[in-house]
């Protein structure tokens, strides 16, 4: 879950850009966008983590808080901690284009 919340993030991030936003636009929308849809899914998986833990026994339980665990601790780490790493990385090297925005290429080029 945590991989594909940085992917959609930075997917976003990357479909603002292309926009023709500045860098830190980009990122402050590319991250606004793909908040629900992280909590949607991470939402989705707790709910089964909690339905395990009602109706299991033994180790399905240890399984259930595990793995509610491990999501709300990736969800904080994709929402929180990896914005104000790229929120500081594009302020503290004045990013005028981000890397991963699409390029647009030309029919003469192709």
């Amino acid at each position: 879950m945590a991989v594909d919340a940085n992917v959609l993030i930075f997917e976003r991030i990357r479909e603002e850009a292309g926009l023709g936003r500045t860098v830190m636009n980009a990122v402050e929308a590319g991250y606004k966008r793909a908040l629900t849809t992280i909590i949607d899914a991470n939402l989705t998986t707790l709910i089964a983590a909690v339905l395990l833990f009602a109706f299991g026994a033994g180790p399905i339980r240890g399984f259930a808080i595990t793995l509610a665990i491990g999501l709300v601790t990736s969800m904080f780490t994709a929402i929180m901690v990896t914005r104000f790493f790229v929120v500081n990385h594009v302020r503290g090297k004045r990013l005028s284009a981000l890397p991963i925005a699409p390029r647009v290429v030309k029919a003469e080029e192709a």
